[in-house]
Parts: C-alpha cells; sequence; structure tokens
C-alpha cells in the first residue's frame, strides 16, 4: 500500500509540472518523469504511464500495455487516485473517438523507433482459425510493410497502434492473433484500420 500511497504523493505534489508540460524546462520535464515512473516501478515495474495534455486540463492513463495478467495492478492503482483540479485518471488505453482524421487522411504518422505508419493508409482483413472458429484473428496490411519488415520494433508497433484504436481492454480480450504484411491492392475484403473498433462492437 506504500508504494501506491508514494505514487500518487509525488504525482499530487508535481501535478503542476505535469499539467503544463509546455512551459517547464526539458530538463525538468524529464526529471520529473523519471521520478514519476520510479515510483510507478516500486509498485509495479511492468506498468506504464501515458499523459495527455489539453487546455489547462490533462489526463493520467495508467496502462498495462495489453497485459491481461496486470489488469487488476492498474485497477487497484486508480482506485486510489486522489481527486485533483483539472485531471483526470484513467485506467487502461481508451479506444480513439477521433476518427475525422484518418477518415479525411490528415493523421500523421505514427513514428516508433524508425519506423512510420500513417493509420489512414493501413487496412486490414480478417484471419480464420478452423479449429476456433469463434476466435477473432486479422491481418494489418501496411503501404510500407517491405521497408520495414526486418525491423524488430515493427510488431510492437503495429500492436501499439491497434491498442490505442481499439482500447487497451479490447486489444487483450477480443484479438486472439494478428499477423503484419504488405499492402497491394485494396480489395473488397480490406477494411480501414480504424475501423477495427466498429466491427468489433458490431460482431459483438
Amino acid at each position: 500500500m506504500n508504494t501506491i500511497t508514494n505514487f500518487w504523493n509525488y504525482f499530487q505534489q508535481n501535478n503542476f509540472v505535469f499539467l503544463f508540460l509546455n512551459e517547464v524546462s526539458q530538463e525538468e520535464m524529464k526529471f520529473h518523469f523519471y521520478k514519476l515512473k520510479e515510483e510507478l516501478y516500486r509498485y509495479n515495474k511492468n506498468l506504464d504511464l501515458i499523459i495527455k495534455n489539453k487546455k489547462n486540463e490533462a489526463e493520467l492513463i495508467i496502462t498495462a500495455h495489453g497485459n491481461p495478467y496486470l489488469f487488476k495492478e492498474v485497477e487497484l492503482l486508480v482506485f486510489y487516485a486522489p481527486k485533483i483540479k483539472r485531471w483526470k485518471i484513467t485506467a487502461f488505453l481508451q479506444p480513439e473517438t477521433d476518427l475525422d482524421k484518418y477518415e479525411n487522411g490528415t493523421d500523421k504518422p505514427f513514428k516508433f523507433y524508425g519506423i512510420n505508419i500513417k493509420v489512414s493508409d493501413s487496412y486490414f482483413i480478417l484471419l480464420g482459425n478452423p479449429e476456433k472458429p469463434i476466435d477473432l484473428g486479422i491481418k494489418v496490411l501496411l503501404k510500407n510493410y517491405i521497408v520495414y519488415k526486418n525491423n524488430p520494433k515493427l510488431t510492437e508497433a503495429v500492436y501499439i497502434i491497434i491498442e490505442h484504436l481499439i482500447g487497451e481492454k479490447s486489444f487483450a480480450n477480443d484479438l486472439k492473433f494478428i499477423e503484419i504484411n504488405q499492402l497491394h491492392q485494396i480489395n473488397t475484403d480490406h477494411l480501414k484500420l480504424h475501423h477495427l473498433k466498429l466491427y468489433i462492437n458490431d460482431e459483438g
């Protein structure tokens, strides 16, 4: 319990630094992020945090990166979160709700260890498993798969994108297997990657 209290105490005492990230120096920001993550790792070294800033308000997300074995740890930590003015504290990555940028093709590429993936240019097709017909599997089709297929971080990059699109719990519970391949030509069985959550909801 001490590790939970220490984490929230540090965050509460320094919340203005995280609220106004753009107004503090890089050095100060790095220091406080390091300290906050240090407190989080004392509680559980496999959890992570994400801060999303808007004007005069922000959101702190505690994530297990889709690992269902850590979900109870996330829920416990967020259960004890204090009420802090201007802050929303959330357990797990939630599904992306603003899909307009993907529909319009105005989204910026997701960048990760030298990999650039534009979600609006990405598709998926359904994959079946004859032995378990109710299991949902997908093949993600990327325009630039050939460029990055030997990059060891490609799978992780695609997983992170999907996690952000459909939410952490759905990523863990609804998708049983994921493959990645090159997008050649767009066929009728190709679905836009950002429509994956809509497909899962319809099927559910």
